[in-house]
């Protein structure tokens, strides 16, 4: 099992930045693919991006893509979301998520994932 803690949630005004942070423990060795996903009230849960565990590959949703950043801190057990240039769209709560295998774009976009964090708020304001 892998457990998945996010943090850095809060509330930013639109155009500002924020960091979301998630650590993973447990059987870190079984991950080779780690996603952000998000939730606004009302909506269903959406993807939003990946990185592989060794930090070679990302992909990200049109909707973030030259905003938002996935990286992966290959010395810890942590991935980082930076999000610039935030909207008053990108309030929701964020999900960390983690899956055995690097999935292909359809797959992410599914969210079948093996393993999901408790999720963080992030509200945008005007």
């Amino acid at each position: 099992q892998v457990q998945l803690v996010e943090s850095g949630g809060g509330l930013v005004q639109a155009g500002g930045s924020l960091r979301l942070s998630c650590a993973a423990s447990g059987s870190i060795f079984s991950i080779n693919a780690l996603g952000w996903y998000r939730q606004a009230p009302g909506k269903e849960r959406e993807f939003v991006a990946a990185i592989s565990w060794n930090a070679v590959s990302t992909y990200y949703s049109d909707s973030v893509k030259g905003r938002f950043t996935a990286l992966r801190d290959t010395a810890k057990n942590t991935m980082d979301l930076q999000m610039n240039s935030l909207e008053l769209e990108d309030t929701a709560v964020y999900y960390c998520a983690a899956d055995r295998e690097w999935k292909n774009s359809h797959s992410f976009h599914s969210g079948a994932m093996d393993f999901w964090g408790q999720g963080t708020q992030v509200t945008v304001s005007s």
